[in-house]
């Protein structure tokens, strides 16, 4: 562990210093190499760490480590099958609660499975925090639910939103558990042991305390009439300080994105924090919760939509707002963190990307990161008192030393004139670069959006000698009411033709060779690779399209008997469109080599999207591969088969868009 350097002192060492730079001969394994920290927390005390890092395949690891003596010890281990560890956090000074995830299928379903446990430091005493499991349960039980208040100050106890599922009935017995729904337990984690707070009810959906040990937020999921298919609206009830009643808070509508979405309880303000239009873009407002209603515009940005408040520590306080425009910013409510943050950005010059990751209870050590376009973050810890800053831990140490590109915001035209935003990475060291080979990539969603920062992907192919372009396409999320449209599936001929633009605009500029222009994407991304081809065949000379969704008719039909069937309708919407905007109905028009990548145990984007696409093409006569990773899921959590995907890919490139130049190396099988 480095030494500790006054924040007042001289930059970081990291960033004063300018290291060797490192030659990369298994580009794909140091890219495709997942981030050695998933998740990371700071103790209530300020004394220790935790974090989640991964192993080998689709295995995660816990580690602690002792922030003064840098000693450290493994707690936890998962292999991935069937769960892996997700996040961790302390419930109390030597104790943690884990979220672990994974996939079960049951027929042709697949159910995202969450677990939460408790374990010592040490990982001894280690208890399950879900309902206790029943022989006689009438259903599956597919989340525990979640943590709403880590109780700072009450060592070791939560209050947690808690499923349940009734028992069947039992012979020779009246002792039967009709509990059912979502409710509130006080529960201590070293023994499991709880109280229950509110009781579970099967028509809500979700809670929300005021982090003082106080539920405050309640939210109803409506049902579409007597289907018992869910409904696009939650209804949200909140409680005043003084008594038990509920009362209606507002409604929120997650297909339109249309009334209010509360975010965070303030106890000090005795108020609620959430997102709602104002003047066709997301703006934060505060709601009073005194019983009078009475509703203030805290902030409002006029090109963006803002999209979440800041808060630091277990106890969730709020110190400002954050939105993305060409770059992140946050605004920051609470003067010590803005001064804090600006005297950060002088220190770190070389990392303006900042976020406070963490804080002990009493807010004198924070955990940060910081990261930018070409490095992938980094992890410290400030003492306020001391006022210094350690740097602990690099999220890609592989990567440390290696040249990385440099991201650029641009603006290109559309077809209708209209300004498309996005970002242009180019090879490193490489300003003004003219015919290159160049990838469109299209961020997933299609509501999201691609920030500035780094990207492993982008990276990789930069690496390669590729310019990359990730268009904001009209569909995409961050831009407001007009931007978003309906979505990027009702709306695919205008998404489609703003990322072709991008096609266009890379060629115009002289930056891609017309003859070595290609596309990558996943999930929508990969539909977007897709459906390119069938807007404008040929535009692109190769196809790459990694866990792609390919056929809205086929997505309504797998959804079809789930209680989200009617929200699905809505969304994908029914029409010409769902014909037309579905590439495995249009396979025919795609007149270049695609290759695709899917994990079978894709709860996001179902395997048969991808299978049906290579049917489609190989019944047209067109030529296509597809690759399948048996047990992956969406995010296809394993880092040699991200380099193994990185390198199929760049050797599916080359070969198909003729470039020249050594082959991309096959990534070498030794271990994460």
């Amino acid at each position: 562990m480095r030494k500790f350097l006054s924040i007042l002192g001289a930059a970081l060492l990291a960033s004063a210093v300018q290291a060797q730079e490192t030659t990369l001969e298994d580009p794909a394994s140091a890219f495709g190499a997942r981030e050695s920290i998933a998740d990371i927390a700071l103790a209530p005390d300020g004394a220790s760490i935790v974090y989640v890092a991964p192993g080998a395949g689709q295995a995660a690891n816990v580690y602690s480590i002792d922030l003064e003596t840098g000693e450290g010890n493994t707690v936890a281990t998962s292999s991935g099958d069937p769960f892996f560890l997700n996040w961790c956090e302390y419930s109390g000074v030597e104790r943690i609660v884990c979220g672990l995830y994974g996939v079960d299928r049951q027929g042709q379903y697949l159910f995202p499975v969450t677990r939460l446990i408790s374990m010592n430091l040490d990982g001894t005493e280690a208890v399950s925090l879900g309902q206790r499991r029943s022989d006689y349960a009438s259903y599956g039980r597919y989340n525990d639910g979640r943590i709403i208040d880590w109780l700072p100050g009450e060592d070791g106890e939560v209050l947690m939103s808690r499923v349940y599922v009734p028992e069947a009935f039992r012979t020779n017995t009246r002792i039967v558990d009709n509990s059912e729904g979502l409710g509130v337990d006080r529960i201590d984690t070293r023994t499991a042991r709880s109280e229950r707070v509110e009781a579970p009810r099967d028509t809500i959906g979700l809670y929300g305390s005021d982090r003082r040990g106080n539920v405050r937020i309640m939210g109803s999921l409506r049902r579409r009439g007597a289907t018992g298919r869910a409904d696009d609206t939650i209804t949200f009830y909140y409680r005043t300080r003084d008594d038990d009643e509920w009362r209606d808070l507002g409604a929120y509508n997650f297909i339109t994105r249309g009334g209010f979405q509360p975010l965070e309880v303030d106890a000090e303000r005795n108020a609620v924090y959430g997102l709602q239009r104002h003047n066709g873009r997301e703006a934060l407002y505060r709601i009073a919760l005194d019983g009078s209603g009475s509703e203030e515009l805290v902030f409002a940005h006029d090109v963006v939509d803002v999209d979440n408040v800041v808060r630091i520590g277990r106890a969730g306080r709020i110190i400002g707002v954050t939105f993305a425009e060409d770059q992140r910013f946050t605004q920051y409510f609470d003067e010590e963190y803005a001064a804090l943050a600006q005297a950060l950005s002088q220190a770190i010059p070389d990392l303006p990307l900042v976020r406070f990751a963490g804080a002990s209870d009493d807010e004198n050590v924070l955990l940060l990161w910081a990261g930018s376009d070409s490095d992938p973050g980094r992890y410290f810890v400030y003492n306020k008192a001391e006022r210094t800053l350690n740097e602990i831990m690099v999220a890609r140490p592989r990567l440390e030393n290696v040249a990385l590109a440099s991201v650029r915001s641009i603006r290109y035209q559309a077809a209708d004139g209209t300004a498309i935003p996005g970002y242009l990475t180019l090879p490193p060291g490489r300003d003004d670069a003219r015919g290159i080979p160049a990838v469109v990539m299209p961020h997933g969603g299609p509501g999201s959006r691609d920030e500035w920062g780094f990207d492993w992907l982008a990276q990789y192919f930069a690496h390669r000698g590729y310019a990359v372009l990730q268009p904001n396409f009209r569909g995409s999320a961050g831009y407001g009411d007009d931007w978003f449209v309906t979505n990027g599936f009702q709306n695919w001929e205008t998404a489609i033709g703003d990322i072709n633009a991008g096609g266009r605009w890379l060629v115009s500029e002289g930056i891609a060779d017309p003859g070595q222009l290609a596309i990558v994407g996943w999930s929508y991304g990969g539909y977007a690779a897709l459906q390119s081809g069938v807007l404008d065949p040929g535009l692109f000379g190769a196809i790459v399209a990694i866990a792609p969704f390919t056929d809205i008719g086929l997505e309504l039909e797998l959804t079809q008997n789930t209680t989200a069937s009617a929200n699905m309708r809505e969304y994908l919407g029914e029409g010409p469109h769902v014909r037309a905007g579905s590439p495995a109905q249009n396979a025919a028009r795609i007149t270049v080599p695609v290759i695709m990548f899917h994990g079978t145990n894709d709860a996001n984007v179902d395997i048969r999207h991808a299978e049906s696409m290579r049917d489609a093409l190989r019944g047209a006569g067109k030529p296509v591969e597809l690759i399948v990773y048996e047990g992956l899921e969406h995010s296809l959590r394993d880092s040699r088969v991200r380099a193994q995907m990185l390198w199929r890919s760049d050797r599916f490139l080359s070969e198909t868009l003729g470039i020249s130049g050594p082959p991309p190396r096959a990534p070498s099988e030794a271990d994460d």
